[in-house]
């Protein structure tokens, strides 16, 4: 038996669930580079649960794209982090409906007994930190595929 890859999931949506920080910094590396408006953020008290609709771009396809000479896509999908105590921000405003974030890590502090804290790290210094009492957060795509809006695949400069 093998290990999964990603062309395994190339025309696949996804549907993963992450509940230790491994499994986080697979979800962070398929969420890196999202982008969402910050009218697209919530939180349910009562429920205990945070989530974001996010434009994804679909890391998991990028080399067939190129291997295919066709476009990059992104896709909508939600990402749900359970069992949300408290959440905190900086440099977002979740009643600023025109305010574009870009997502560019999920990572999990433990601080004891399961609980801890997943932070969202955005660009320009922004993040949201939200305190579980365990690990479980859940990435689904609820879209098709898209043609990404800048038909090209988002770089970090070193």
């Amino acid at each position: 038996m093998s290990d999964a890859t990603f062309e395994d999931g190339a025309e696949k949506p996804l549907r993963l669930k992450a509940l230790d920080a491994d499994d986080l910094s697979v979800l962070s590396g398929l969420v890196q580079d999202a982008v969402f408006p910050a009218s697209e953020i919530k939180w349910d008290l009562k429920a205990r649960r945070f989530g974001l609709l996010l434009n994804r771009f679909r890391w998991e396809d990028a080399q067939n794209a190129e291997r295919r000479s066709r476009d990059y896509e992104r896709v909508q999908s939600v990402l749900v982090i359970e069992d949300a105590i408290k959440v905190q921000s900086q440099g977002v405003d979740p009643r600023d409906g025109d305010m574009v974030l870009s997502l560019l890590s999920l990572t999990f502090t433990a601080a004891g007994d399961g609980a801890g804290f997943i932070e969202l790290t955005l660009a320009g210094d922004g993040a949201i930190r939200i305190e579980v009492e365990a690990l479980e957060a859940v990435l689904k795509d609820v879209t098709r595929p898209y043609v990404a809006p800048s038909k090209s695949k988002p770089h970090h400069p070193a």
